[in-house]
């Protein structure tokens, strides 16, 4: 009977989810709805009391919102993905300072010698076999032992790590999402905004422009912060795909240099 998958880089995705909401939830309902509530209530006072009064930009009315608070939501779930991946990536990098396959300089690997250092990757936990270098030097053990072609070796080898690089990518794409969505969510703040101050324009037009500012300022203020939140994201995204790249161009290095060059067909 095949033994199932637990999903766990999905389950570890929902529940990061669900805690990233009730953080950043309570967050807003404790801290900043009640601090922004309290400036803006000053800052009309001020205005009221003096025509010339200027309204700072405060960063408790700037993420009051909505939208903002979604935008934060899917940022630390971004960054709580970001995150497991990081560190899946750092176990298999130091597998790269391992000795797996110990061929002495100047030694020479016979197709007959195969099954000896396959027995020593195959020695691995059951998780570090799944990872890419010990998937690559068992795959080009085993090519070995049955084509006895060193360059059919190689071939392989850089097939399998270009089917991880392509793998490695495409788990990226929720990242890219969620990346693409933020300042799709600011943009809603933005037509909501607006579509308020429309309308209020009949106030606006008697004199009384508060209400016409409070909503251009939701509008504005939620493209601002998802846009931050935005170009932040995607350089972390960029710097996990680097290393990402130098994991699979490192892996197929290490093969080739402790393995595939010692190899020596009959």
């Amino acid at each position: 009977m095949k033994k199932k998958n637990i999903p766990v880089e999905f389950v570890y995705q929902l529940f990061a989810l669900i805690i990233a909401i009730i953080i950043v939830h309570a967050f807003y309902v404790s801290v900043v709805r009640p601090n922004a509530a309290q400036i803006i209530e000053e800052q009309n006072a001020a205005a009221a009391a003096n025509p010339d009064y200027v309204r700072e930009r405060r960063v408790w009315v700037l993420i009051k919102d909505l939208e903002q608070e979604a935008c934060f939501i899917l940022g630390i779930w971004a960054l709580a993905i970001m995150g497991y991946k990081a560190v899946k990536l750092l176990g298999e990098r130091r597998l790269l300072d391992i000795d797996l396959v110990p061929v002495a300089e100047g030694m020479r690997i016979l197709p007959e010698d195969t099954r000896e250092f396959a027995r020593q990757v195959q020695a691995l936990p059951e998780d570090r076999q799944q990872m890419l270098l010990p998937r690559s030097l068992l795959n080009a053990l085993q090519r070995f032992a049955s084509t006895r072609n060193i360059q059919d070796v190689s071939s392989s080898t850089h097939t399998i790590c270009e089917s991880e690089a392509d793998r490695l990518e495409s788990e990226l794409s929720m990242i890219r999402y969620i990346s693409w969505a933020i300042p799709s969510i600011g943009f809603i703040g933005t037509v909501r905004g607006i579509g308020e101050a429309l309308a209020q324009a009949d106030k606006a037009v008697q004199g009384d422009i508060a209400g016409v500012t409070q909503s251009l300022g939701v509008a504005f203020n939620s493209t601002f912060i998802a846009l931050l939140i935005s170009i932040f994201l995607m350089f972390l995204v960029h710097q996990l795909q680097l290393v990402q790249e130098r994991l699979v161009f490192d892996s197929e290095s290490y093969t080739n240099d402790k393995l595939i060059r010692h190899m020596k067909a009959d």
